[in-house]
């Protein structure tokens, strides 16, 4: 009976490494998972970044930063610098687009919503005009 019960507790043993191993590994494989798709995510919007003017006049869009998740780090200005309150990166289609959200005096919540036309590198989209609830179509180009 007690060579049945070491042998019984030597495989228990060998069986929780394993799983000890297995556990481990399946973690690393998750951080690395985790690691590459957050790089990959971030190089997919690096066109972006930059000094976008609309082409209909001294509106910029300055895209500083791209985030995990598609947080964008942003300023507008028209001329002077207007609250960005929200902008987000993500796909549509096989577009990159951007949602840029304005909080500010005379801009309660007046929003962009632009996709990167990349043979042409600039931005094309519509303009949410909140305080008079127009859409207005817009073009931002990039600023060397």
């Amino acid at each position: 009976m007690k060579f049945d019960d070491k042998m019984i507790k030597m495989k228990m043993a060998i069986f929780i490494k394993q799983r000890i191993r297995l556990k481990a590994l399946l973690w690393l494989l998750l951080l690395l998972t985790t690691v590459l798709a957050n790089t990959a995510f971030a190089e997919d919007f690096s066109p972006l970044i930059g000094r976008w003017q609309r082409t209909d006049g001294g509106y910029v869009i300055e895209i500083r930063q791209i985030g995990a998740g598609g947080k964008i780090t942003a300023g507008y200005f028209n001329p002077r610098p207007i609250n960005v309150s929200r902008a987000q990166a993500s796909m549509y289609k096989d577009y990159l687009k951007i949602e840029v959200e304005l909080r500010d005096r005379g801009y309660p919540g007046s929003t962009y919503t632009l996709v990167y036309d990349q043979p042409k590198d600039r931005l094309i989209g519509l303009y949410y005009h909140a305080v008079s609830g127009q859409n207005f179509d817009v073009v931002f180009i990039r600023q060397r």
